[in-house]
């Protein structure tokens, strides 16, 4: 083989190796911070992992919300009207938080089944209007 070559051939099976151990890397790298969602009736069938972290959401059941008197910690359901889901979060709860009103909660499933949340975000539905813009459209009899 010519010299050349020989050279052309050790530097694109350099780049080749390099590229792809940097892929791997950044694969892994982002393997860890993916949070896959899972609808409660899927939870409950048992398809959702167990200590890994994922994304919950659904309906708070009406009733279902227990606070606790000495710290942050609050007992809530969530479901999708096929399935509940027991969730724990400690911590401060966002405003639009109520029973009858959407979240999704972030955490992991306990090998018990319970959600432990480190993170509830809020869903408003996709009625919700600002008050101003309500009153004015109320004004100009145009308000759906």
């Amino acid at each position: 083989m010519h010299p050349k070559r020989k050279k052309r051939l050790w530097l694109v099976i350099g780049v080749v190796i390099f590229s792809s151990a940097g892929i791997g890397l950044i694969a892994y790298g982002l393997s860890g911070n993916i949070n896959l969602f899972y609808p409660p009736a899927e939870v409950a069938a048992g398809k959702a992992p167990h200590g890994q972290s994922i994304r919950v959401g659904g309906m708070v059941v009406e009733g279902s919300i227990q606070r606790s008197t000495s710290s942050l910690e609050v007992r809530f359901e969530v479901t999708d009207y096929a399935a509940v889901v027991p969730v724990i979060y400690s911590g401060i709860l966002p405003d639009l938080f109520d029973e009858g009103q959407g979240v999704v909660a972030a955490g992991m499933l306990t090998e018990q089944g319970l959600f432990q949340a480190t993170e509830v975000l809020a869903k408003h539905d996709e009625n919700y209007m600002p008050p101003e813009v309500a009153d004015a459209l109320e004004k100009a009899g145009k308000l759906p």
